[in-house]
Formats: C-alpha cells, structure tokens, sequence
C-alpha cells in the first residue's frame, strides 16, 4: 500500500505534496503549532502513545483571492516506510486554525481521506525516528470525494490545485 502510495505521488503529479511542484506561482503559507516546534520532536500526546491526537495548527498568508478551501496532509518519512497519517480537506478557506484534537471534530463540510492504514482520521505516528510533516495547502477548488476515493487519488487532487503551501516538520516522537 505504501509502496502503491508513494508510486501514485510520483507519477501522478503529486510531488508537491512533498515539496516539489511545477507550478510557477505557489505562495508560501506561514505555519505554526502551540504543540509543535519546527525540527523539535513530535510531542508524545500527539504520537500512537498518547490521546490528544492531532495537534493545533495555524497558518497565514498573502491574499490570495482564488483561494477556494485548505487541506492538510501529514506524513512521515521514518526508517521502516514512508506513510500519510491524516488528510483532510475542503476545510473553508477562511479558516486560519484547527485546534488539538481537529480529526475527531473536523470543520463543518470537509472531508478525510483514508490514509495509509486503511483507516479515516488522524493516525498518530509510531515510529519514534521519523520525519513528520504537517503540510497545509491552500486549494483553487474543492477535492471531489467520491466515496470510498483512493488516497492517490485524493492527493492527486490536492497536488493539481494547489495555489498555496506550507509546512511545519517534526523529527523523531518525544
């Protein structure tokens, strides 16, 4: 699955969603955490240890009119495999936080998509010598979600609609 993941990232165009894109324009979106610091460790309460879930996240930037929704993508990259740990999307673009605990009692009209488990939601990461990133998007449009849609598929989504991004990484869990 993972491998299939990672595959449909590359060949679909999804390359943004690791910050590689072919578009000329992408802005930059400014985001920060009260639980996350940027190269600090995943706190424990945030990781498969603890019961808080997905931490808070803020984000900022320019104006940007054609701004349609946000989406935030978390995923990891850790000795064993790489994985996506929680996507949600078609969060209002007006929205400028979600706070601890978001995946449990996500914005009114988004969507999560199933992640690398097979399961929806915030799936805490394990591995306590990864990289976790915490990307958040800003979309021209909204991801169509057929449901029960592969996550490629989602993604690939995300990726061509991109007009803004950013991102806060964690290294290793506390």
């Amino acid at each position: 699955m993972v491998t299939a993941v990672t595959s449909a990232f590359t060949l679909s165009g999804c390359s943004a969603i690791f910050g590689r894109s072919e578009a000329s324009d992408i802005a930059r979106i400014n985001v920060s955490s009260p639980d996350l610091r940027e190269g600090k460790p995943l706190p424990r309460q945030h990781s498969c240890k603890g019961t808080v879930g997905s931490p808070a996240l803020r984000w900022s930037s320019r104006p940007l009119p054609d701004a349609k929704s946000i989406a935030i993508v978390v995923d990891s990259h850790t000795p064993s495999e790489p994985a996506v740990h929680w996507v949600i999307y078609n969060i209002p673009a007006t929205t400028t936080e979600l706070g601890p605990g978001a995946a449990e009692s996500p914005p009114e009209g988004s969507g999560q998509a199933k992640v690398t488990s097979g399961k929806t939601g915030y799936q805490p990461p394990c591995e306590p010598g990864g990289s976790y990133r915490f990307s958040v998007y800003t979309l021209s449009g909204k991801v169509t979600d057929d449901e029960g849609a592969p996550l490629s598929e989602i993604l690939k989504q995300i990726a061509d609609r991109t007009i803004a991004r950013g991102r806060l990484t964690a290294v290793n869990i506390e």
